[in-house]
């Protein structure tokens, strides 16, 4: 495709970046929260077994894909800073952004050949995937303030948020359709495979496939990126040296730094039960069948991304009537009655109504924090490594969130209880978030 020069603010190029939205949340809705954890335990169904050997240890289905994702997120974590200060002193960002969108989708391409009899190629295919989806994210929302002005950030980030529920949902509609009418697209039961599960392995060939294909349209109008003045040796050290600039820079900038400790406290909470709604909704809902719950998992997916585009849009309006802290604010307070109502679910139609009200509010929180960090960013080119600083905070909730959980759901009564001590961080995040915009006190005072 011929790379058109687009400039900042035309519409050409911020819908050029909304479309990777479109292109990359395809991962998240069948890799990460349908099909795959279905094919996965299909897996282990099939082969009659509950554990799989891994570097001379049996180790259970459940807690394996959990390390498997807390490494990838380590890596993550790691990954991020570094190629953020490398991408934004080489000036090469958009190199890096294509590097990581081909590893996450042939990734996802190579799960079609995940076996309990592969176990290794199948993890390595896993990861591929996990990191090459959270990396190419960062990347891409560090071009934000490099596509939009600051008044139509929001507008844009709902967007493109927008373009990731409506594009993730329409291919899930087709993968669903595969795997629940096989026959319609020619599979049929053989050697032991259901017809279903050869239809999710071709679903993971067709989230590849789909991530590559219009990525390119967002290849073809995005700037490479901002390239440092200077001597350019040791790229990988003077990355470092750059994400250490960038951390005396936030010393400077209070709101700044007020509004990252806001984000971290509360996105901890956020991720992690975006992570294990499928799994608590699995656990102790009462479906009355396994064909029940199937449907019922798949149903309560596919509400949560249709809400939430219209939250997404909801919240940029709060915004901008009354202002981006205002509005996080109370869709803090939001969450955290969520995570009260989460504890007194039971029936389906609880699990739905719960699902409605996460969509609604999952949407807002994401693209109105993304669009907020942007909107306190300094005036710099070095939006890469501002970026990585809000993506690291992010993975690293994550880390420690799921830890908590996991915590509380042992050791304490269960995931109810986890749940309904997740609403302590909303409130937690909405305290900080008052301060945001606090007066910030001069060397005379």
């Amino acid at each position: 495709m011929v790379r058109t020069l687009a400039i900042k603010g035309s519409k050409k190029l911020r819908n050029a970046w909304a479309v990777y939205d479109w292109a990359t949340s395809v991962y998240n809705l069948t890799i990460s929260s349908a099909v795959f954890p279905i094919y996965y335990g299909a897996l282990f169904r099939m082969a009659d077994v509950e554990t799989v050997e891994v570097f001379g240890t049996q180790i259970e289905r459940a807690p394996l894909i959990g390390y498997v994702s807390s490494i990838s997120f380590i890596f993550i974590a790691l990954i991020i800073p570094l190629v953020s200060g490398v991408a934004d002193y080489l000036g090469n960002k958009r190199v890096f952004l294509k590097f990581f969108t081909y590893l996450g989708a042939l990734g996802c391409i190579g799960l079609y050949w995940f076996s309990l009899e592969s176990i290794y190629w199948s993890l390595v295919s896993y990861m591929a995937g996990l990191i090459g989806s959270w990396v190419s994210f960062a990347i891409y929302n560090s071009y934000l303030p490099v596509v939009a002005f600051p008044e139509q950030q929001d507008k844009l980030s709902a967007k493109g948020f927008s373009f990731g529920y409506v594009g993730s949902v329409l291919l899930l509609c087709l993968n669903l359709w595969m795997v629940m009418a096989p026959d319609t697209f020619g599979f049929v039961d053989s050697e032991g495979v259901p017809a279903a599960v050869k239809a999710m392995k071709v679903s993971f060939v067709t989230v590849g496939v789909w991530w590559m294909l219009f990525s390119q349209i967002t290849f073809a109008y995005l700037p490479k990126g901002h390239k440092k003045s200077g001597k350019r040796s040791n790229i990988i050290l003077n990355g470092f040296l750059e994400l250490k600039k960038v951390w005396q820079q936030l010393q400077t900038q209070i709101r700044l730094t007020r509004f990252l400790k806001a984000f971290f406290v509360y996105s901890l909470a956020v991720q992690t039960i975006m992570l294990i709604a499928a799994y608590f909704g699995e656990q102790l809902i009462d479906w009355g069948s396994d064909e029940n719950r199937q449907v019922g998992l798949i149903a309560s997916i596919l509400i949560i991304q249709l809400v939430a585009i219209i939250g997404a849009y909801i919240m940029a309006w709060a915004s901008e009537k009354y202002g981006n802290i205002k509005t996080l604010v109370v869709v803090n307070f939001l969450w955290m009655f969520l995570c009260i109502y989460a504890y007194f679910m039971v029936t389906p139609i609880d699990f739905y109504i719960g699902a409605s009200l996460v969509g609604l509010v999952m949407g807002g929180i994401q693209a109105l924090s993304r669009s907020t960090y942007s909107k306190f960013l300094p005036e710099t080119t070095d939006t890469t490594s501002f970026f990585s600083f809000y993506d690291v905070s992010e993975k690293i909730g994550i880390i420690i969130g799921l830890v908590i959980f996991s915590y509380l759901s042992e050791k304490a009564e269960g995931m109810r209880t986890a749940a309904l001590a997740f609403a302590i961080f909303f409130l937690v995040g909405a305290f900080l978030l008052t301060r945001v915009n606090k007066k910030i006190p001069t060397q005379e005072e």
